[in-house]
């Protein structure tokens, strides 16, 4: 028998409907596949710069996403992403993908491609959910962004951060 997983989800809320999201995903195991910081700069490698491009495509498979603040770390990403169904002016109107699906494609692209540069294939690169945390209001939305863009500096102090050997 599998284990019981808690739902950390929003029991009956809508997660495809219009909003501002703020999503956290950790790598499997919390190792640290992305790069290093450096001086409170987060330097990205190959696979660091992947995922940031895997970001980048998701309006371009996913008309109803915009894109706000990202910070890549060590072992986590976090980003902002807002769901807009039904935008004005385009035609055919769009479509509404919930979070989990936009969040599903984005760990798959990623995955693939990682895996397959480092030959790697199956290799499980992110832990199985993620956090999201619904934004309600700008101030939360200005509090949120502020994390994001600081992480970097912060990353002795991240419940995520591992010291590294060098």
């Amino acid at each position: 028998m599998l284990p019981y997983r808690k739902n950390i989800r929003l029991q009956g809320y809508d997660y495809s409907s219009d909003g501002l999201y703020f999503i956290t995903i950790c790598t499997n195991n919390r190792y640290p596949l992305f790069g290093s910081i450096k001086d409170w700069q987060m330097n990205l490698n190959d696979n660091g710069k992947i995922v940031l491009e895997c970001w980048n495509e998701l309006p371009n498979h996913y008309d109803n996403v915009i894109l706000h603040d990202f910070c890549i770390m060590p072992n986590h990403i976090h980003g902002i992403i807002q769901i807009c169904n039904g935008l004005a002016g385009l035609k055919p109107a769009t479509t509404a993908h919930p979070l989990s699906e936009i969040v599903r494609a984005l760990k798959t692209f990623s995955s693939r491609e990682i895996n397959e540069k480092n030959g790697t294939q199956g290799c499980p690169l992110w832990q199985r959910n993620y956090y999201e945390h619904i934004i309600r209001s700008d101030s939360a939305y200005t509090t949120i962004s502020e994390y994001i863009k600081g992480n970097p500096q912060r990353w002795v102090y991240d419940k995520f951060y591992y010291k590294e050997n060098y």
